[in-house]
């Protein structure tokens, strides 16, 4: 009877591996599909301000309109969302936890051996929970604000000592990676 438990099992366990597996794939999948909704929206948003106001006008797209854009993505589809970053601009929203800080850490080894940053991201079951991030890498736009600080024009300086005083989001380089958003969901 041993033998023959043992043998099914055996026999089992590949599928039961496969459904566990695909189950995850969905999640994963879902996941990347919210976590990929934010950063468009928010883009363009950002555009249509530089365009209008420059970029120390747009500065308020980033600081008030993304974590609302975040609420609303996050009431449609249950996933919470947030951007998170290992040089927070934003101590009270943007401040990695333990599993986001090792997936950060992580996603800056891999872009430096050559992994393209937009092609980062990393999704699993962790106790009653999916957890999922994707990189955002540093685009032109993002230079404006994030760029090098001697690159910053002094309005924008300004404007970020005003909103974010104790500011570390600044040196980066196009293609570096900014942070990631963050993506949860209670199972």
């Amino acid at each position: 009877m041993k033998k023959f438990l043992l043998a099914a099992a055996t026999l089992i366990a590949p599928f039961a591996a496969t459904l566990a597996h695909a189950g995850d794939e969905a999640l994963f999948d879902e996941a990347r599909k919210v976590a990929t909704t934010l950063p468009p929206k928010l883009l363009t948003a950002l555009q249509e301000e530089i365009a209008k106001t420059g970029a120390e006008g747009a500065i308020s797209v980033c600081k008030d309109m993304a974590p609302k854009m975040a609420g609303e993505v996050s009431q449609q589809t249950g996933w919470k969302i947030k951007r998170v970053s290992l040089k927070a601009r934003n101590d009270a929203r943007a401040i990695p936890d333990a599993w986001e800080k090792a997936a950060l850490e992580d996603f800056d080894r891999r872009a430096a051996a050559g992994e393209s940053p937009a092609k980062l991201e990393r999704g699993e079951k962790i106790g009653n929970e999916y957890r999922f991030v994707k990189a955002l890498p540093v685009q032109g736009v993002c230079l404006s604000c994030h760029g090098p600080d001697d690159k910053l024009k002094p309005a924008v300086k300004a404007a970020l000592g005003q909103h974010y005083p104790g500011d570390k989001a600044t040196g980066y380089s196009e293609g570096q990676i900014r942070g990631v958003i963050s993506v949860r969901k209670a199972l």
